[in-house]
């Protein structure tokens, strides 16, 4: 990473995002508790936070401005609006570094939820809630001009209020050029290595035809396929091998009756997609820790067979569809909604 300087136009950036509700947040009437890890390609250190006045326990996000190209450092002070979409509610610069702060995602990640309480998948009920919650904040960034091209379950974070927010904002790409929004992108996401199970196969492709938002959708549905199962589709696979297959047209589906005997199975492994990089997922890590290091023996191993809905089974094949143009419908919305209510 080159050292940058911050020209002005951050820095009113910056400087006008001081709003949190009930208090005036300033650097010192933060007291940091404890780090709870690091996100944003690893370029910040995420700490837990209580302001004094308040007594409020929030997540900060500190990052080095020295260690950030100029893009990442407009991602940082973005500010989306969303009920749905973990962003930012104060942002200020101290010295060198670029503060963040956030709501405390008391239950953390889907992810988490996975590994520590749902090892072998989540209830039917549960996946369309938290859809449903993604889904909103993927419509507010399409109709924003945005490509998230970072879904996956440690990005989809929890509440203390049962409220489902969205995260990984730094793997957003604009489809925007010029004041003119662009029919297709063709920018590969950074660190894509750790994001290629959940990634589409236009945008994998790297072709003329480029790829647009329907690549979430995809996306979305290898999540259902992880919330359902608490595996991640393709992620054993060589990258090469996971390449071809998806453009191919393989794709995963959801299996009612386990295929085999449970004692065959008891070889593989919980999905661990990867350390959240949203600032929950580390405060998450934090927040339910009696059993993120119980012994294996002590959870389930192997998967039980399932019978999930027609639903649930048309909504997977509805967002893994190959071709982009075939994978949204209003009924998409709606069989997530059924569920829902």
């Amino acid at each position: 990473m080159g050292n940058i300087s911050i020209d002005g136009r951050i820095h009113r950036t910056i400087q006008s995002c001081t709003s949190f509700p009930n208090a005036e947040f300033h650097k010192n009437k933060l007291r940091l508790t404890r780090s709870t890890g690091r996100g944003f390609n690893n370029l910040s250190q995420v700490n837990m936070a209580r302001h004094i006045p308040t007594g409020q326990l929030v997540a900060v996000k500190q990052t080095n401005l020295d260690e950030c190209t100029e893009e990442e450092l407009v991602l940082l002070s973005r500010l989306f609006r969303h009920t749905n979409l973990l962003t930012s509610r104060l942002v200020f610069s101290s010295c060198c570094q670029l503060w963040v702060l956030t709501p405390l995602m008391a239950y953390g990640s889907a992810d988490t939820l996975l590994r520590t309480y749902f090892p072998d998948g989540m209830s039917e009920s549960l996946i369309a809630y938290l859809l449903y919650g993604v889904l909103k904040a993927l419509e507010y960034l399409h109709q924003m001009g945005y490509v998230h091209r970072g879904l996956k379950a440690s990005h989809i974070l929890l509440s203390g209020e049962g409220r489902v927010y969205l995260s990984g904002l730094h793997s957003i790409y604009s489809m925007m050029r010029e004041g003119k929004r662009m029919r297709a992108v063709f920018d590969m996401p950074h660190h894509s290595p750790a994001l290629l199970p959940w990634l589409s196969p236009e945008l994998l492709r790297q072709d003329l035809h480029g790829y647009g938002v329907k690549s979430d959708i995809y996306s979305l549905g290898i999540v259902a396929c992880e919330l359902v199962s608490g595996r991640v589709p393709f992620q054993d696979m060589p990258p090469t091998q996971m390449l071809l297959q998806k453009l191919r047209g393989s794709h995963c589906c959801l299996l009612d009756v386990a295929p085999f005997p449970l004692g065959e199975l008891g070889g593989l492994k919980v999905s661990r997609s990867g350390v959240d990089s949203g600032i929950g997922e580390s405060v998450a890590t934090g927040s339910l820790t009696h059993s993120a290091t119980a012994p294996p023996a002590d959870r389930p191993q192997s998967p039980a067979p399932k019978n999930h809905s027609v639903t649930l089974h048309n909504l997977v094949q509805l967002c893994l569809q190959q071709q982009p143009e075939r994978r949204y419908s209003n009924k998409f919305v709606e069989c997530l909604n059924c569920v829902v209510l």
